[in-house]
Parts: structure tokens; C-alpha cells; sequence
């Protein structure tokens, strides 16, 4: 079902206007603070009411534990992975019930795990699959990218072709999304490695958001072996990781390229509160923890900046506590998953820059991920120990 917006968003949502300056941090997968964001920037556009729709979600299949991402095969088959190390094919609104053998080990602990998958553009010809997990232990751990062929149940020459270079001491924050660019490199999203007082030389980890010689806290944008393109936007400069495509970045969970512009969208969790929709383009800072709307789980800011010239803005703050996972991205229009809310919210663009809520789709459990599938519908993971692939026919505004 469609839930109405609550009252004090009908009267004045504000939506973040186009500009140079702040952008938030991202992701805790479960927990997510508990107040709204202390500012929001200027007024771009006002929003509708959100729309009531006949279109419920439907499930496909159930049963599947803690799973946290989906790709599709050029035959329909859906890949499912299960955080605790698990992969998994529904055919036909059937689960199957064996694993995909060969997953590589995975560390299963705190926000670890088993975590993305994608497929590859030619898979019909190469049979690659992507995966990406934690890898380590629980005081010394990284994300990991591995290829793989995929042939029938089994995976075959499981490779790693990218890592963090750096291993982080607790087990928040490993981001993990992967999408792909039109000209067929790959994007990762990777966190910043925890919350305080998880530490790194010295200082807090979170700080390598804005270290660029560090992967923590970035997108970066690699071939589909791992190599590294040479026209990355930090190409030749010193005192950068030659992988890095964006920084700036809390625990991106949300990650879409819109199939018919090539544009790159990214959801971001706030620490407590301030949870963000951000539009990613090539070597832009995007903040964090420099500025921020969101605060420190233990009560103070984080930052008294909410934007700063030469940083980028989100184009969307939340004003409730949302926890963004899964995203999906058609015809400018945005379906973003939440943890904490429980539902789908679909979020329109505007040319002048801003985004408007739209519509809000309860789901009734924690939100992992959302996609379109080939067939035009929009299917959602939700985490739960019995967690379940659901779908609905996307409406456009």
C-alpha cells in the first residue's frame, strides 16, 4: 500500500538546490540516528502530496536470509546474494534451493558479509559475474571485488581484481555497491570505514573520506579485470589513488546510472539524521565529514558546515529518518530504499536541479535493495533472517 506524506511535509518539504558545496556521508545498513537533520538548504521547489497508487507490492519469493543484492541474466534468471556468504538463483518465481557453489569465504559479522552482484554487460559471451564482500577479520578487515564465471551451479576462476589497500578495525561501513557505466567500466561504492572511535593512523577513519589517497569513503572506477581506466578525473596528479571517481563519501548502500542520460545517482546515509540523495559526477568532493546536516550518534554535530564552497550539495535531504539502501533510476525519476522507514520512496528530478517526494510504498520490512528488473517492474529485497524478493509496476510522473 501507499502511505500519505505526514503533515509537516505536506506543508513545507524542502529539497536541496543545484549548487557548489556540501554533501553528506552515507550509510549505516541498520541503524540510523533518530532525528531529522538540524538544517536543510534553501527552498528549490515545494512538493506534491504523495500520490496513492493500486500498484502493491508482490511477492516472488521468500525464504532467503539477510539477502542485500540482485542482478538479472540475459535468460531472467535473478542472482541473489545472502550475507552470510550465500548466492542464490530464482528462476520462473522459483528460489532454487541449492547455493551457487565457488562463492569465495566472506567475513559474516557486524555489517559484513556476502554483498553486491552484478553482471556483466557481455555476460552471453564471458559469463562474468561480479561480487563484493568483506574480506578479513573482525579487527582486521576490507572490501573485496571478485569476478568469477558463472557455469550452471558453480562459480569457476574466482578472481580478485580490486581491494581496499587499507584494513579497518571494526566491522561497520563497507559500502559495496556496484554499477556500471555506459562504456562498460564499473563503478564501487566503498564507506569510510566506521564510526567513532574506530581509528586509522591516528585519527578518526572517517577522515580517509577526504584523504584521496585512500579508497575508504569513495566511488572508484575500474575496468571490468581491475585495471584502472587512464582517464579517471585524477589521472597523473600526485597524492591520489588513480581509482578514484568520487570522494567524499560516508557508506554509499544506494547506487543507479540512469540507462537513457548515463547520469549516476547515490543514496547516502547520515550518521544520525540528515540522510541524503546525491547526484555523483567525476571528481567532485562530496564532503564528508567536512559538512554535513546529520550528528553524532552520541548527541553533538559532526560539523557546524552544512555546505562550503567547492564541495557539492545533495539534491534531496531527507527531513525524517530514512536510512537509504537500494536504488533504482528511469526517466529521471528515483526509487530509493529505506531500512529504517520500511518503504520505497520514488523521487522526481526536476530541470531546474531540485528533487520532489513523490510517492512513499510501505513495504513493512527493512529495505535492502531495489532494481528495475528486464521486465519493467520494480523489485525489492527485504532484510530479514526470511527475507523476500518483492515487485510492483513503477508508475511515472
Amino acid at each position: 500500500m501507499f502511505s500519505p506524506l505526514p503533515d509537516v511535509v505536506k506543508k513545507r518539504t524542502r529539497i536541496v538546490a543545484v549548487g557548489l558545496s556540501a554533501a553528506l556521508g552515507l550509510a549505516l545498513t541498520s541503524a540510523c540516528g533518530m532525528e531529522s537533520p538540524s538544517q536543510v538548504p534553501e527552498i528549490a521547489e515545494t512538493i506534491a502530496p504523495a500520490d496513492k497508487s493500486t500498484h502493491s507490492p508482490r511477492t516472488v519469493v521468500s525464504g532467503l536470509e539477510h539477502p542485500w543484492g540482485m542482478a538479472w541474466l540475459p535468460d531472467g534468471t535473478i542472482l541473489v546474494t545472502e550475507r552470510p556468504g550465500r548466492l542464490r538463483m530464482v528462476r520462473g518465481g522459483t528460489l532454487d534451493p541449492r547455493a551457487i557453489a565457488g562463492v569465495p569465504p566472506v567475513l559474516a559479522a557486524g555489517q559484513g558479509g556476502l554483498l553486491d552482484v552484478a553482471v556483466h554487460p557481455q555476460f552471453a559471451k564471458n559469463r562474468w559475474i561480479y561480487l563484493t564482500y568483506a574480506h578479513g577479520t573482525r579487527i582486521a578487515n576490507r572490501t573485496r571485488v571478485a569476478r568469477a564465471e558463472l557455469d550452471g551451479m558453480r562459480l569457476r576462476n574466482v578472481r580478485v581484481i580490486f581491494e581496499v589497500t587499507q584494513d579497518k578495525g571494526d566491522t561497520q561501513h563497507f559500502g559495496s555497491r556496484l554499477a556500471w557505466l555506459p562504456d562498460g567500466t564499473l563503478l564501487v561504492a566503498i564507506g569510510d570505514g566506521g564510526n567513532p572511535p574506530v581509528s586509522l593512523n591516528g585519527g578518526l577513519i572517517r577522515l580517509q573520506a577526504q584523504n584521496r589517497l585512500s579508497r575508504l569513503g569513495k566511488v572508484v572506477r575500474i575496468r571490468d579485470d581491475g585495471t584502472i581506466p587512464p582517464n579517471n578525473p585524477f589521472r597523473g596528479q600526485q597524492g591520489v589513488d588513480r581509482a578514484v571517481w568520487s570522494y567524499g563519501h560516508r557508506n554509499i548502500q544506494g547506487l543507479a546510472v540512469d540507462g537513457e542520460t548515463g547520469q549516476v545517482w547515490a543514496s547516502e546515509h547520515g550518521a544520525r539524521g540528515g540522510d541524503e540523495l546525491n547526484f555523483l559526477q567525476p571528481g567532485q568532493n562530496y564532503g564528508w565529514p567536512l559538512v554535513t546536516h546529520s550528528r553524532e550518534y552520541f548527541g553533538p554535530e559532526i560539523s557546524p558546515e552544512r555546505s562550503r564552497p567547492g564541495l557539492i550539495d545533495p539534491r534531496y535531504v531527507w527531513p525524517e529518518t530514512f536510512a537509504p539502501s537500494g536504488l533504482a533510476v528511469r526517466r529521471g525519476q528515483v526509487w530509493a530504499g529505506g531500512l529504517i522507514s520500511r518503504e520505497v520512496h520514488q523521487l522526481t528530478a526536476s530541470p531546474k536541479g531540485g528533487v520532489a517526494l513523490r510517492r512513499r510504498i510501505a513495504i513493512g520490512e527493512r529495505v535492502r535493495d531495489v532494481r528495475f528488473g528486464p521486465d519493467g517492474m520494480v523489485y525489492v529485497l527485504t532484510d530479514a533472517p526470511k527475507g523476500s524478493v518483492l515487485r510492483f509496476e513503477p508508475e511515472f510522473r
